[in-house]
């Protein structure tokens, strides 16, 4: 019997390859907004992030999150983002 394959995934903050269900999903929706996909499987371009403050730090600063979704982001869905990473 083959093993099941597990999903990896790289956190734009720290660049770490880690499982998709460790990480964090940001996605850009076909409208163009940028949302939190706690449930993993909105349809639109997503990016992934650890679920720590550091990470979340690394990718604002760098602007890696905008640049992993082609788009702008505003200061309110970091702030959802934050939020999102105390409460998990």
């Amino acid at each position: 019997m083959q093993k099941k394959k597990i999903p990896q995934r790289m956190c734009v903050g720290c660049q770490e390859m880690k499982s998709k269900r460790e990480l964090l999903r940001i996605v850009r929706t076909p409208a163009g907004s940028v949302e939190w996909d706690p449930s993993g499987k909105k349809s639109g371009r997503g990016a992934y992030i650890c679920p720590s403050e550091e990470c979340l730090g690394k990718a604002v600063k760098q602007k890696r999150l905008e640049k992993a979704l082609s788009q702008s982001i505003e200061d309110e869905v970091y702030e959802i983002l934050r939020s999102g990473i105390k409460n998990s």
